[in-house]
Formats: structure tokens, sequence, C-alpha cells
């Protein structure tokens, strides 16, 4: 089979993923969930003129100079409005958040009056709306202020509040399980014995699906068996889960019995190898509703392929209005020789110069294995198929990683 090229290969995995089926959860369990209906508010805030600060409610016409003595007539708190009406040559004391009584069309800082019994004198001359935060003015009832597919942040939640929201419609969160292959892997703690390598993969790519919003499920270590690995798979699918994500056992060797295992389980296979590098031997298939990503076992392939592949399908099935990486552009950091028919995806550090230029410079060592240099990585520099050689201070197109 010929090496599918990786915008095809992306084709394919968010093929008819549509968005998950929507669930009512309280306000403090929606965060960073993904909205599925347009919010419209409940209410106006503020819902009546309020003062922003305190001092005295006045009209500004009996306080436009400094001659000014008004009679104080009553006092306004937060959340007990005064009854009255503010006639000539009156005033009410009122505090920030008070509502403006009927009359008054200004504020005058408590900073800027003088107390002559009860009286007060001015230093300051009132404004007609001055300290005066409109009925309104942050939004009124109707408005929709938060749009399906928003992935609902902090401040989200506390506007849905003050929308008079105690409950939101999110998507439910895709269940990713993953399951890693291969004999040679010890977790992390152990003393590796003779050729064996601590396993490391699967918590980065957890740690990456977590924060899109997906409940993992870690279905541990398979041994390189069909057997072991098929037992994995069908965990996986009595778990409802909507994608299963397969690390290591994807490249053609003897003990590579990932595919076997998969379609002995009657994964359909859509494709098994990629045009791309790090991650030529990744592969995609379903069973049933579940969706199959088999990732290579290099711990850079394996990252780079789920950041690439995964992280957009799980904002697919979670409904999120943007679904795709966004590119940027930098200027290339050292020369590049021309490329060969895979596209590459080159771990790069961002410098950023005082004026605001970016800069990507991609790592010495692009080895698939080499850890230190994701870890230190901020950015993805993509290489297409074929692309020329490409000098320092060339524009190149990077993706930037999570920090």
């Amino acid at each position: 089979m010929a090496l599918m090229p990786v915008a095809d290969a992306l084709s394919a995995i968010l093929g008819g993923a549509d968005p998950l089926p929507e669930e009512m959860v309280a306000l403090d369990a929606a965060y960073h969930r993904v909205l599925a209906r347009d919010l419209a508010s409940r209410r106006t805030q503020p819902p009546q003129a309020m003062s922003a600060m305190d001092g005295y409610a006045v009209r500004a016409a009996d306080a436009a100079d400094l001659s000014a003595r008004l009679k104080v007539i009553g006092e306004v708190a937060a959340g007990r409005p005064f009854e009255r009406k503010v006639g000539q040559g009156e005033a009410v004391r009122i505090f920030t958040g008070g509502v403006i009584p009927d009359g008054a069309d200004a504020v005058i800082i408590q900073e800027d009056t003088a107390i002559d019994g009860d009286h007060i004198t001015i230093t300051e001359a009132a404004v007609p709306g001055r300290h005066i935060r409109p009925a309104g003015v942050d939004f009124r009832e109707g408005d929709v202020l938060l749009r399906r597919g928003r992935r609902l942040t902090d401040r989200d939640l506390s506007l849905a509040a003050g929308m008079n929201y105690p409950e939101l419609a999110v998507r439910r969160r895709p269940k990713v399980a993953m399951l890693a292959t291969g004999d040679e892997l010890v977790m992390p703690g152990a003393t590796p014995g003779p050729g064996q390598i601590v396993y490391s993969n699967g918590y980065g790519l957890r740690a990456l699906a977590q924060a899109e919003g997906a409940e993992v499920i870690d279905l541990g270590l398979a041994a390189d068996t069909v057997a072991a690995t098929g037992e994995g798979i069908r965990q996986a699918r009595d778990a409802d889960a909507d994608v299963l994500i397969t690390m290591g056992g994807a490249s053609v060797g003897d003990h590579d019995l990932v595919k076997q295992s998969l379609e002995v389980e009657g994964v359909t296979m859509a494709f098994w190898r990629i045009a791309m590098r790090p991650g030529k031997p990744m592969m995609h298939g379903r069973l049933g509703a579940m969706r199959v990503i088999g990732l290579p076992g290099n711990p850079v392939s394996s990252y780079v392929c789920g950041f690439l592949f995964l992280v957009p399908l799980i904002r697919a099935l979670s409904g999120c209005d943007r679904i795709h990486h966004i590119r940027e552009s930098a200027l290339l950091g050292r020369d590049l020789a021309a490329n060969d028919q895979r596209e590459d995806y080159l771990r790069a550090r961002l410098e950023e110069s005082e004026d605001g230029t970016l800069t990507a410079v991609p790592v010495n060592h692009q080895d698939s294995s080499l850890l230190g240099n994701l870890a230190a990585a901020r950015a993805l520099v993509i290489r297409p198929p074929f692309a020329p050689a490409a000098v320092k201070g060339s524009r190149c197109e990077f993706l930037r990683l999570p920090e």
C-alpha cells in the first residue's frame, strides 16, 4: 500500500466524526466542556442604573458649580433601593452597586464632598451620567453571549452564572482508550532488564487527550502477542470507547502484531502507513462506532501523531468550533536540506526578538526517539513533501505545541 498523504489521512480519521450527544451538567462541572447550544442571557445586567462609586446621587443641574449645598434625604445601599424621588436641591447617600434613585442623574464621589450636618457641599461639579453604570451596559436579556462549540473557560462560567444559568448543555466527553504494546516496556520506577526500556508514551498522550477534554481509559501494557493485544482491544470495545489508541507494534517487523490483532478483532483498516516524518507506521481503522488509531512505538513519533491526528478527532467529537491546528509563520532559524516524499514535522525552539520577530529553530537531532528534544521544543516546523532546500532567515510555517 502506498504512503497516504497527511491531509488524506486526517480526512479519513475525521470522516463522519459528528459531535457526540449533549448532556446537562451543573455550572461547576462545565469548566473546559464544549457548549452544545448557543447561550442567550436570561436577564439584563445591570437590571437598573447603578452607582459605580461610593458617594452621593444628585441632580447634575443642582450640583453644576462649587457653591451648591444639597440636603441629604436618605441612603441607598446595594440591594436596598431608595423609594423616593430626588428633588431640587436634594442628594442621597449611595454606595457602590446601589440603584440610582428616580430624579438623580449623576453621582458625586465622597472624596469630592464635605458633610455639614444633614447637608453636603461639593468640591467637584457633577456631570450627567458620571459614575453611573446604565442598565444593560454589560448585556441585555436575549443577547447571545456564548456560542455552541466554545470550550468553556473560567471566565465563561462567571458570565454564564451572571446570565442566570445554573446548568449548561454540553457535549459528552469523548472516551479515549489507550493500549500500549511491547515486551520491552517496563513501568517508570522499575529497573529495566537487558534490552528493556521505560514506558513513556502514554503519559504525554493521556495528558494531551485530557487537555482536550477527553475521558481517558488506561488499558495498560499488553505483551507482544495477538491474544494479549486482542484482549486490550475487546476491553476498549466493552468500555464503549469512542476512540482506541494503540501504541507500538505498528511497523512491519515479525513482532509488530497490532495490525494483525486489530484485523482479527474485526477492525476495518483504512490505512497503515502515511507519508510523514516522524510517524510513517501509523494505522487507522474502525470497529463499529469505535475509531482506532495505531501509533508508532517511538515516543516522538507517537506524540507528534497524537498531536496531529488525535487532537483534531477529539475536538470534532466534542463539537468544538475549531478543529484544526492553526498554522503560524516565522523566520527559519537554520538552513535545511531539500525534503523527500514525506512531510516533515521538525521539532523546533521558538525565539522572539525585541521587535517581536519570531524565529523557529529546528533542533539539530530529529531522531524520533529523542524525548529531551521533544520536551524542549515549542513548535513543529512543517516541511512539505519535496520542499526545496531552505536557508536561514526564510519564511517557514509551524504549529505551536501545547504549553
